[in-house]
């Protein structure tokens, strides 16, 4: 590669970088899986998967999981 193309290259990658970092700061996304699955992007490394059924139980719990939360807070981590 010369030195004309490395240049147009690292051009590329920093737009994408760019680009990709407006991305993420939007916050939570959501995909269906290869097999079906809803995942939930942006809360970690990797995404939270579950099936349908799965999600729907959660948040029935939902209330729940608050009042947990609310109850156990000082001895839960904050990232």
């Amino acid at each position: 590669m010369n030195d004309e193309n490395i240049k147009a290259e690292l051009e590329r990658l920093r737009a994408e970088n760019e680009a990709l970092k407006k991305t993420s700061s939007k916050g939570l996304t959501m995909k269906v899986s290869q097999k079906g699955a809803l995942s939930i992007y942006g809360m970690g490394r990797f995404p939270v998967t579950l099936y349908k059924e799965q999600w729907l139980k959660l948040l029935d719990m939902s209330n729940d999981i608050r009042a947990f939360i609310k109850a156990n807070e000082d001895e839960l981590k904050t990232k």
